[in-house]
């Protein structure tokens, strides 16, 4: 049996690579969307450990609610990003904090 210790390490090195990811590179809006997924899914995986630990099942139906709040997430950020690759021909975040109407 692996012990609790492990998925809670496994969970951490997840969320620090996903907050690494989002301060290191601050330029493609794609990697910094992937990486908000990646912080959910570390989340998950603790809530998931907790509740096999635990005993109980409350912890494994909180992650369902999250997945279905990151699948929507995913699909609304996709969306917007590729509109605004229709109208600026860029995905550059420097280059899309200028709201022009």
């Amino acid at each position: 049996m692996i012990p609790l210790s492990s998925y809670l390490t496994l969970g951490a090195i997840m969320f620090a690579i996903s907050i690494a990811g989002i301060f290191i590179n601050r330029k493609n809006v794609i990697i910094i969307l992937m990486c908000i997924e990646l912080m959910l899914l570390a989340v998950n995986i603790n809530f998931i450990a907790f509740s096999y630990f635990m005993g109980d099942v409350a912890g494994q139906v909180f992650v369902f609610f999250i997945l279905t709040v990151a699948a929507a997430e995913a699909a609304i950020g996709l969306a917007i990003l590729v509109v605004l690759f229709r109208n600026r021909r860029t995905i550059n975040v420097a280059e899309l904090d200028s709201m022009k109407g």
